[in-house]
């Protein structure tokens, strides 16, 4: 437990929501139901599959006298379904566990906390629905090999740096797109590698939600021929409110 002082506190990322229930260290009870989808963790292993996890961990600090906690406890289970292989979702109780929650400074509970690396990076109080507990953890998921953010790809054009490949058909490219992006429809691009990686810049491509480039990316990256990818594709970029150029280039 000693690397656990790297965690004594957080400083100003925790946020509140909504229907929290009481302090901390209200009761004691049996032990947690054997039966619950998502596992606890204790002081015991907190250090094995918290601080040292390869992949980023939600919390759920949580009690047996918590009614909150219990009333949410479906949608932490199915959240912890959805994202299995890319983030954990595990459960501390802070009466079994109170030294963890005196150093994480957990007064309130149900409380979701991130963990990433060995550090805190996010933190909420309440009761919170799925999806919040989805925002919370999602940007520290693994990214896929290639993937680029919008910001990222905003910042490499301005630098000249990159061309995006627009692989949405010509109707769609035609009525806009991407600042100086050339048009490739996605069903070419495998038959046209060779002038794709001919660009003077890195060709980045993107396609309407960023789904289909990304399983291109993925299928090329197998064959060793990497190439790079817009994530959110064009919505993402427009969700941004990032410069969209109309009519063809």
């Amino acid at each position: 437990m000693a690397d656990m002082t790297i965690l004594g506190g957080f400083g100003g990322r925790g946020r509140g929501g909504a229907g929290q229930s009481g302090g901390a260290g209200q009761g004691q009870g049996g032990p947690p139901p054997a039966t619950q989808a998502v596992p606890y963790v204790t002081e015991r292993d907190f250090e094995r599959e918290v601080l040292r996890s390869e992949i980023p961990v939600l919390i759920e600090f949580t009690a047996d006298w918590c009614q909150p906690c219990k009333a949410i406890a479906p949608e932490v289970d199915a959240l912890a379904r959805e994202v299995a292989g890319k983030a954990k979702v595990v459960k501390i109780d802070i009466d079994r566990s109170p030294v963890i929650a005196q150093q994480l400074r957990v007064q309130s509970v149900p409380m979701f906390m991130v963990v990433a690396e060995g550090r805190i990076q996010d933190a909420v109080v309440g009761a919170i629905r799925k999806s919040k507990m989805r925002e919370l953890i999602e940007p520290f998921f693994p990214r896929p090999a290639g993937a680029l953010k919008p910001a990222e790809v905003a910042q490499l054009l301005a630098g000249g740096a990159v061309v995006p490949i627009d692989t949405r058909d010509a109707a769609a490219y035609k009525r806009a797109h991407l600042p100086n992006a050339v048009h490739m429809p996605l069903e070419e691009i495998e038959s046209r590698l060779a002038e794709v990686h001919m660009l003077q810049q890195q060709p980045v491509l993107y396609c309407r939600a960023g789904d289909k480039t990304k399983e291109l990316a993925a299928r090329l990256a197998e064959q060793g021929l990497p190439v790079a990818f817009l994530e959110g594709g064009l919505l993402g970029w427009e969700a941004e409110r990032l410069p969209i150029q109309r009519g063809a280039v």
